[in-house]
């Protein structure tokens, strides 16, 4: 097969024209300032709100672009970065999203804390940039959709395979029809989440655990919940998240309806192999880190839209991406890689394709610039929400081990009242949403 990456894209050029101007030059008013959209030559004040290893890695910004703030439950890990960064340091995020230069945040916490934070920050007409996967529970994540439209904030998901270069041509090709009209798309088993049953241990000095736990049961703070990728991490574990089938698995149904041309809606259809999935008690390493296949071995999960193209959950399927397999080929994407069969498909000359999607390199780039213009991002709220739904209904056809009928439209589950249960979860006192704008 022929591979395809950054190095090898084959780039076009664009060309452009001046002509004079035949009429006096009106500027609309969305190159002015205005609340919470800053004018065309301002700096952008960007605050974080939760600053571990994702956090810090969202740090190099664009030049347009300064940090006045991190927020953190752990005082020891926003005091250090306000000492690098020469900024403010915060416990609680509500009082950084008060400040006047703040214009944006970025949100880079465990999964139970991303849609309330973005709540308040659409409140105070702050721009927000919100790590994959967009919400813990479908119905959250349409209440957040609903406040981004209502405040008209931007909000970029963090789905950032959509600004690269090889994930881009591989959509290109799936949509140009290089293999035909597809009928299936394999992807990776995800697992799902385990449960935990952590002994104690001490916090930190400087880690507010209570408040980390925020809408969920509090339990004995341990090393291992707290690290997002540890033995197994709360990425792994249900109260804070929905697994990998939401950690990565966000990635890569986000590429496929992408390449399918399918952010509208979602599938149809969704069962999983096997029966219900057991409840799976996280102990303690010899449990095996991350779920591995324990949390997804025997349950292969199956998935169609209306269209009748299916969904294919396997053990082999790639990476953060999809094998897109049609009626004159395959073509796969994996972690901006493209491969085809036959292999001629990835060599298409760009000029070849009547389909381009929007050349964005710089997935915080094209935030900045959609904050200055009003337009939206390349992983809009309503994208990132309608991938995350996908992920969701995966783990919810594993919990329940029947096959189910998603009404993409109406967001609820067709005559099945047990599984709609699962699109929202209990939150604890004091850690409600917002009302609603």
């Amino acid at each position: 097969m022929n591979r395809f990456s950054r190095r090898t894209f084959l780039g076009t050029t664009c060309k452009a024209a001046l002509t004079p101007l035949a009429a006096p030059l009106i500027l609309p008013s969305r190159v002015f300032a205005a609340p919470g959209r800053p004018g065309p030559n301002d700096r952008i004040g960007v605050g974080y709100i939760g600053v571990g290893r994702r956090g810090n890695q969202l740090m190099n910004l664009p030049p347009e672009g300064r940090i006045v703030g991190a927020a953190d439950v752990d005082m020891r890990r926003a005091e250090a970065v306000a000492k690098k960064r020469q900024c403010r340091a915060y416990k609680d995020y509500r009082k950084m999203l008060d400040e006047p230069d703040l214009d944006a945040v970025v949100i880079a916490t465990p999964d139970h804390w991303h849609v309330r934070p973005a709540l308040h920050a659409c409140l105070a007409r702050k721009n927000v940039y919100l790590e994959k996967p967009l919400s813990l529970t479908i119905r959250e994540g349409r209440r957040l959709v609903d406040a981004v439209r209502a405040t008209n904030v931007v909000l970029q998901t963090g789905s950032q395979r959509r600004s690269m270069s090889g994930h881009r041509w591989g959509c290109e090709l799936v949509r140009n029809g290089l293999a035909g009209k597809i009928h299936t798309v394999v992807i990776r088993n995800y697992p799902s989440p385990w449960e935990c049953a952590f002994q104690a241990q001490p916090a930190p000095e400087g880690l507010d655990w209570n408040e980390w736990c925020g809408m969920t049961d509090v339990v004995g703070y341990h090393q291992d919940i707290f690290i997002q990728r540890s033995n197994p991490g709360w990425i792994s574990l249900r109260p804070y998240s929905g697994g990998e089938m939401t950690g990565t698995g966000s990635h890569g149904f986000d590429q496929i309806q992408w390449a399918l041309d399918l952010d509208h809606t979602g599938p149809v259809d969704i069962w999983s192999e096997g029966g219900p999935l057991p409840t799976l008690v996280y102990h303690g390493p010899e449990s095996l880190a991350r779920g591995n296949d324990h949390c997804s071995r025997g349950r292969n999960v199956r998935m169609r839209y209306r269209n009748g193209i299916t969904i294919r959950l396997e053990d082999n399927g790639p990476d953060a991406g999809g094998e897109f397999i049609g009626d004159l080929g395959k073509i796969r994407i994996g972690n901006n890689v493209v491969t085809s069969n036959p292999e001629e498909l990835v060599l298409t000359p760009p000029g070849d394709l009547k389909t381009r999607l929007p050349a964005i390199d710089d997935h915080i780039q094209n935030w900045f610039d959609c904050i200055k213009t009003g337009d939206k991002p390349i992983a809009d709220v309503e994208i990132g929400h309608r991938s995350a739904i996908i992920c969701h209904l995966g783990n919810i056809a594993r919990w329940t081990g029947r096959e189910l009928h998603w009404d993409p439209d109406n967001e609820r589950f067709v005559n099945d009242d047990g599984a709609n249960e699962y699109l929202d979860r209990p939150r604890r006192p004091g850690y409600e949403l917002p009302a609603r704008t």
